[in-house]
């Protein structure tokens, strides 16, 4: 057991020393220049060379392309003659005439005549005219048809009492047609748009429908 520790220092300071030595003489070489001789063996020395700048060389510009002259286009003048009339160099005044001048003629003026829109009958609130047909007439078989002649104002009512216009030959039927206008129901006429006052003239027809 003793022997095995005295190996084992042994070999200990062998290392110590071998690293002692080899420590000293890595000093002795850096002082001595060796490890630059080596660096310089293992790597060889760089080249460098300066190469001139080759300048482009300045070449003339082309000639310019030839101008071409055209020949002048000559347009033949037309056949056209034009007669320029001479000014003469005067102040007088021409076409002088001693005729007297007529007026000019009137303008017409067109008189605008108003529209007017005649009354019309409301069929719905008047009366049939069988209601006034006379019964004598009837058995008699008398037809017949009075013009009539009433004035509506502008609400629509009568105005003014009607009259026959025109008979139909037979009095009680002209009678039966102006008792029927009384009773009738119109809408006023209008002038221009507006209700008025119209007095038409308008047929109250009396005829059998059996």
């Amino acid at each position: 057991m003793a022997s095995y520790v005295q190996q084992n220092n042994s070999r200990r300071m062998g290392v110590l020393v071998g690293i002692g030595l080899f420590h000293i003489l890595l000093v002795y070489g850096l002082m001595s220049g060796l490890a630059r001789k080596v660096i310089e063996v293992v790597v060889a020395p760089i080249q460098t060379e300066l190469l001139e700048d080759i300048k482009p060389e300045d070449k003339p510009p082309p000639p310019p392309p030839p101008q071409m002259e055209r020949p002048p286009v000559q347009v033949p003048p037309p056949d056209i003659s034009i007669d320029i009339p001479m000014e003469t160099n005067t102040t007088a005044i021409s076409n002088v005439t001693d005729r007297p001048v007529s007026p000019p003629a009137p303008v017409a003026v067109v008189e605008r005549r108003p529209v007017r829109v005649a009354p019309k009958l409301d069929l719905r609130r008047s009366p049939s005219t069988d209601e006034f047909y006379p019964a004598s007439a009837r058995r008699a078989e008398i037809q017949g048809v009075t013009t009539v002649r009433m004035c509506v104002g502008a609400n629509g009512r009568m105005s003014q009492e009607p009259t026959v216009a025109n008979s139909s030959g037979n009095t009680s039927l002209d009678q039966a047609a102006l008792r029927w206008s009384r009773r009738a129901r119109w809408s006023p006429g209008t002038e221009d748009g507006n209700p008025v006052e119209i007095c038409p003239s308008f047929n109250v027809r009396f005829k059998l429908t059996d």
